[in-house]
């Protein structure tokens, strides 16, 4: 180093020990030990009135149920098997039955009560009837088509309802017809 480097030097250090002492002395002055209104504080909240303790809640005597499965089905077998094996007579009312081999129609995935009739439209083959789904799409039907939970199937379609069929499950293993219909809602 040359003689013009050497102040440099020396006030740089000059420099560090200034600020170092500095920051000492700051610190030096947040050693406070007076914990006056700490301690006041404390005695404040001590010499507050102590209230009376709520009593426990009152316990009550839950009585255990004790299942007892005589006579009752057996839950994990079906419901037309445990019927069969009991000798139950599983008739088939008056021979209605659903045709569960066919395909289902786009509406059958729909509940009746989710279904609405928004209008009717005259084609060459027809009357056609509207309905709206509960997914907002509106779909075109005629008499023949299926829709409906109950595998209803369209009979009559006029200008302000559609009428149905409907098969139901009446007693276990046996099905009835229902009428149904839905009416032009706007």
């Amino acid at each position: 180093m040359g003689r013009k480097g050497l102040p440099l030097l020396i006030s740089r250090r000059t420099g560090i020990q200034i600020g170092c002492t500095v920051f000492l002395i700051l610190l030096a002055g947040c050693g406070n030990d007076d914990f006056s209104d700490l301690n006041r504080y404390i005695s404040e909240v001590k010499a507050r009135p102590k209230g009376p303790i709520e009593p426990l809640p009152e316990i009550k005597v839950v009585e255990p149920f004790i299942f007892k499965p005589e006579g009752l089905r057996d839950p994990f077998r079906p419901l037309e098997q445990t019927e069969q094996a009991d000798g139950a007579d599983v008739g088939t009312g008056s021979g209605i039955k659903p045709d569960t081999s066919r395909r289902k129609e786009e509406l059958e995935a729909f509940s009746l009560d989710s279904l609405r009739m928004v209008g009717t439209v005259v084609m060459k083959s027809g009357l056609w009837g509207l309905i709206k789904a509960s997914d907002g799409t509106i779909h075109r039907v005629r008499v023949g088509n299926y829709m409906g939970k109950n595998y209803g199937k369209i009979i009559r379609i006029s200008n302000d309802k559609i009428e149905l069929t409907e098969i139901v499950p009446d007693k276990p293993g046996s099905w009835r017809e229902q009428s149904a219909s839905l009416a032009l809602s706007e």
